[in-house]
C-alpha cells in the first residue's frame, strides 16, 4: 500500500491499520459501519469501530467484532469445490481450481444457451448482502436470462415497501431524518430533532435494517424524541415508547386506517400540504371514516384510547418522523398497510422537511444500473420469463425485476404443461445462487422448494460456509472473500435514498477466494464480453461513480465515507421529477392518497383491511382447525448476533443466541405445562418445528413469536439431516402462494398454530 493512502496507517513492526467500511459477506445490511482493521503479517488481529465515521461513530455490532472468527474459521470454504449430480446430499466435494470452476460454468451455460435457451438458467438472490447490488446483472447481463428469482413468498422483504413508495410518492425509499446527510449531524443548523418517531413493524436496535443505523434511535431519544411503536411484541424500544400499539399480527392496515381516521376527523392534518401536494383526499377520508379506533381496537386487540393518543401526539407535534419495517412486507394485506402508513406521514406534512422523512428520486445512479441490465436480455429470451398462468399478478409482472417467487415454484413443480403456450419453453436446466440459503431462511414450504430445485441439472452457489441448501442441491460452490478481503462500495438502502457512499478497502489478501464482483466480472468477460469492458473491480466501481461524479473509486477510498448532498422541500423545487417540475414523480404529480396506479393492476385505489388467510377469524378455514390451532404465530425474530441464517457456527456469537427461541406469554406456557428452556413444538396444518421456550410477558397470551432461519452446523450435514435444516425451521408452517392481490406480501407473520412440550430437539 502506498504511503499517501490516508486510509492506511503504518504502525511499524509489520503492522498497519486500515480504515474501511464493511458490508458483506458475512451477512449484514448495507449500514456501512466504519471499522479500523489492524493487520500483522497479512492477518487480521483486531477489528474496532472507527470513531471518525459520521454515522456509526465507533459503534459496532457483535458480527463486525467477530469477523476474525469468520475469516479464520476451520470450516470456511476457501477453494472452489464440485461434486457429481448423483452425489447431491453427500459430502463428496472435490477441490478444484478457479479456472476449472469457470470453465465448467461457461461450458454448462453455453450448452443451455444452445438448448433450450438462456431462459432455462434461473438465478436466485437472497437478502441484504453486498451481492444485492449486482445479482440482477448476473442474471440479465451475463446469462441473458429473464428469470431473476427469489424463493421468498410474495417477495416479502423490502421490495414491497419500495414498490409502494414508487407508486405513491414517486420517490426512493422514505427514511427517518436522522441528520445522516450532514457532516456535523444533529448540530447542523438545517436540522431539527423529530418530536415523535413512529416506528412501525421494525426493531432497528437489533437488526439495523436496510441501511438504517439502528442506534440513531437512541441518539434521538437522548435529544428528546419520543416514540410511538407499532409491534405485537414489547421490544426494547416499545418499552420506552410513549405509545405502544401492540396489535394482533397481520392487522396493520386496520390500525393505520384508524390513525388516519383520528387525524382527519379531528382536523389534525396539515391542510396546506394536503391541498397542494396530495391527490384523492376526499375519497381517502371517506374510506377511513368507518375505521374508528373502537372498530380497529376490536379487530386488532388494541385499546382505542392508545390509538387516539398516538394519532394526536404524532399529528400535533411537528416535525415528527416515521420508520416502517418488514412487518409491512410479510402480510398479504401489506400493500394496504404500507399505503396507509405513507398516508399518515403525508397527511401530517412530514415529507422531506427537517426532522421529518427524507426522500430522494426513485433510484439514484447506484440503484439504477442493476435494474437497467434487464435491457441487455434479448427480446427472444425476455419473452420466456415465467409468468402467472392465471394472470392475477399483473402488478408484480410490471414492477418486479423477475418472476414472482411463488410463480417460480409453480413452474418448477409443474408436470402438466397443457396451459402453457409453446410448452414448456424447453424446460429449466440450471440455477445460480448468490447471497441465499433458501431452504433455511426464505422459502415458505421449504421441502417443496427442495424437491423442485432438485429437478435442475446444474446448481451453483457462491458463499462463505457450507449450508443446508448447498449440501442438498448444489454441484459447484464458489468460495467468497469477506468484506475486509476485497474492494467494494456500500450503498445504504441499496442506492435508494443513500445518505452516504462508503469505501470497502482490502485490508488483507484473501485466501483462494474471490468477491461477488470479481466473479461477476470474470463470468461477464467470458460469456458476454461486449457488456463487460472492466478488467478490475476498481475500474468497474469507478465507471459507476463517473455516472454521477467526477471522481472515482480511489478517491472514495481516500475519503472513506462520502456523504451525499441533500436538500429539503425537493418537491417544491422540481428535484423529485425527471421533468424538473414541482411535485412528485407520480401520474398525478402528487402524493397519491388514492392510487391512480393500483386499479391498472386489478387492485383497489384506496386501502382496505383483509383478514389474514390463516387467522383465528378467517372465513377460509374450518372452525375445527381454529379450535385445534388457537394461537397466532408471528415469525422472523432476529438476534443482534446473527444475520438471517448466517453466523450459527461462530462460537462467540452462538453463545449469545445458542438455540432457536419461541417467545410465549406466561399464561399460555402455564396452560400448556411449559417451563423456561423447555423444548416445545410449534405446529399447524402445514407442518411443525421445535424450539426452546422463552417465557416472557412481552406478547399477548394468544400470540407466539419465533426466531427464524435456524439450522445446526454442528450436526450431520449429509442428507437427510442436512445440518438439522427442518427441525427448527419455522417456514415449515408458512403456506405457499397466499400472497396479496398485487403479488407482494405473504403471511410469514400471521398464521395459526398450537404449541406443546416435547422431550428434545428431535421430539
Amino acid at each position: 500500500m502506498e504511503e499517501n493512502e490516508s486510509w492506511v496507517v503504518d504502525l511499524g513492526d509489520g503492522t498497519h491499520q486500515v480504515r474501511t467500511c464493511v458490508w458483506s459477506p458475512p451477512g449484514d445490511h448495507p449500514v456501512g459501519c466504519g471499522v479500523i482493521v489492524t493487520v500483522k503479517d497479512n492477518k487480521v488481529v483486531k477489528i474496532e469501530g472507527d470513531p471518525s465515521h459520521p454515522i456509526t461513530q465507533g459503534r459496532l455490532c457483535p458480527r463486525c467484532i467477530a469477523m476474525d472468527e469468520v475469516l479464520y474459521h476451520p470450516d470456511r470454504i476457501v477453494h472452489p469445490m464440485k461434486r457429481a449430480r448423483e452425489d447431491r446430499g453427500k459430502d463428496t466435494w472435490e477441490t478444484i481450481s478457479w479456472d476449472e470452476a469457470f470453465d465448467l460454468i461457461e461450458s454448462k451455460v453455453r450448452e443451455y444457451w444452445s438448448d433450450p435457451g438462456p431462459h432455462s438458467i434461473l438465478t436466485f438472490t437472497g437478502t441484504g448482502r453486498e451481492i444485492t447490488m449486482y445479482s440482477a446483472a448476473y442474471c440479465h447481463a451475463i446469462f441473458n436470462s429473464p428469470n431473476y428469482c427469489m424463493v421468498l413468498s410474495g417477495g416479502a422483504c423490502y421490495g414491497p415497501r419500495c414498490t409502494i413508495a414508487n407508486f405513491q410518492l414517486g420517490a426512493g425509499y422514505p427514511e427517518l431524518d436522522y441528520a445522516a446527510y450532514f457532516s456535523d449531524r444533529y448540530d447542523d443548523p438545517r436540522y431539527e430533532v423529530p418530536k415523535y418517531i413512529l416506528v412501525w413493524g421494525k426493531n432497528p436496535i437489533y437488526s439495523s435494517p436496510d441501511g438504517f443505523f439502528g442506534h440513531a434511535l437512541v441518539d434521538l431519544m437522548k435529544r428528546g424524541s419520543k416514540l410511538i411503536v407499532v409491534d405485537p411484541q414489547l421490544t426494547w424500544i416499545a418499552a420506552r415508547a410513549e405509545y405502544h400499539i401492540d396489535l394482533r399480527p397481520g392487522t396493520d392496515a386496520a390500525i393505520a386506517m384508524a390513525l388516519c381516521n383520528v387525524i382527519i376527523s379531528e382536523g389534525l392534518y396539515n391542510r396546506d400540504f394536503v391541498e397542494k401536494w396530495c391527490y384523492g383526499f376526499d375519497a381517502f377520508a371517506e374510506c377511513v371514516a368507518e375505521w374508528t379506533p373502537e372498530r380497529a381496537g376490536e379487530v386488532c386487540w388494541v385499546d382505542p384510547e392508545t390509538i387516539y393518543g398516538a394519532a394526536r401526539a404524532f399529528a400535533t407535534n411537528s416535525p415528527s418522523s416515521a420508520l416502517w419495517g418488514l412487518a409491512i412486507d410479510t402480510e398479504t394485506n401489506g400493500v394496504q398497510a404500507g399505503h396507509t402508513f405513507l398516508a399518515i406521514c403525508a397527511l401530517c406534512g412530514y415529507m422531506d422537511i427537517p426532522g421529518g422523512i427524507t426522500l430522494a428520486k426513485p433510484a439514484s445512479f447506484t440503484g439504477k444500473w442493476r435494474y437497467e441490465t434487464v435491457n441487455s436480455v434479448t427480446p427472444e429470451s425476455r419473452a420466456k420469463r415465467m409468468y402467472d398462468l392465471d394472470g392475477r399478478y399483473k402488478c408484480w409482472d410490471a414492477a418486479g425485476p423477475g418472476p414472482l417467487p411463488d410463480v417460480t415454484l409453480d413452474w418448477l413443480e409443474m408436470e402438466d404443461w397443457s396451459n402453457v403456450e409453446e410448452p414448456p419453453f424447453g424446460g429449466f436446466r440450471m440455477s445460480y445462487w448468490f447471497g441465499t440459503n433458501p431452504l433455511s431462511c426464505m422459502a415458505a414450504s421449504p421441502k417443496r422448494w427442495e424437491k423442485a430445485l432438485a429437478k435442475l441439472e446444474f446448481n451453483v452457489s457462491q458463499d462463505v460456509f457450507m449450508n443446508p441448501s448447498i449440501m442438498a442441491l448444489c454441484d459447484l460452490v464458489l468460495p467468497l472473500s469477506c468484506s475486509v478481503e476485497h474492494e467494494g462500495i456500500v450503498f445504504p438502502h441499496f442506492g435508494r435514498n443513500s445518505h452516504f457512499l462508503g469505501a470497502m478497502s482490502k485490508a488483507v489478501e484473501p485466501q483462494d477466494t474471490k468477491s461477488d464482483v470479481e466473479i461477476m466480472l470474470e463470468l461477464g468477460r467470458r460469456l458476454r464480453p461486449e457488456l463487460w469492458p472492466w478488467e478490475t473491480p476498481e475500474e468497474f466501481f469507478t465507471a459507476q461513480l463517473h455516472t454521477a461524479y467526477e471522481w472515482g473509486f480511489k478517491d472514495l477510498q481516500q475519503e472513506v465515507v462520502h456523504q451525499q448532498e441533500f436538500e429539503y422541500y425537493k418537491y417544491e423545487k422540481g428535484l423529485l421529477r425527471n421533468d424538473g417540475k414541482p411535485g412528485f414523480d407520480t401520474p398525478t404529480g402528487l402524493i397519491e392518497l388514492k392510487s391512480s396506479v393500483y386499479p391498472v393492476f386489478g387492485e383497489q385505489a384506496l386501502p382496505y383491511f383483509e383478514e389474514p388467510y390463516f387467522s383465528p377469524y378467517s372465513e377460509q378455514i374450518d372452525q375445527s382447525e381454529k379450535d385445534e390451532y388457537p394461537l397466532v404465530l408471528t415469525t422472523g425474530g432476529r438476534h443482534i448476533a446473527m444475520f438471517h441464517s448466517e453466523h450459527r457456527q461462530i462460537s462467540s456469537l452462538r453463545k449469545l443466541n445458542p438455540w432457536p427461541l419461541v417467545t410465549i406469554h406466561p399464561d399460555t406456557a402455564s396452560k400448556e405445562g411449559i417451563e423456561e428452556g423447555d423444548w416445545v413444538a410449534i405446529e399447524n396444518p402445514l407442518g411443525r418445528c421445535v424450539m426452546k421456550a422463552c417465557i416472557r410477558p412481552v406478547v399477548d397470551p394468544r400470540v407466539v413469536h419465533c426466531q427464524h432461519a435456524w439450522w445446526y452446523p454442528e450436526q450431520e450435514g449429509e442428507a437427510p439431516n442436512l445440518f438439522g435444516n427442518y427441525k427448527s425451521n419455522v417456514n415449515n408452517l408458512i403456506p405457499h402462494k397466499k400472497v396479496g392481490v398485487t403479488g407482494y406480501g405473504a403471511p410469514y407473520k400471521t398464521v395459526i398454530c398450537k404449541i406443546y412440550k416435547v422431550d428434545s430437539l428431535e421430539g
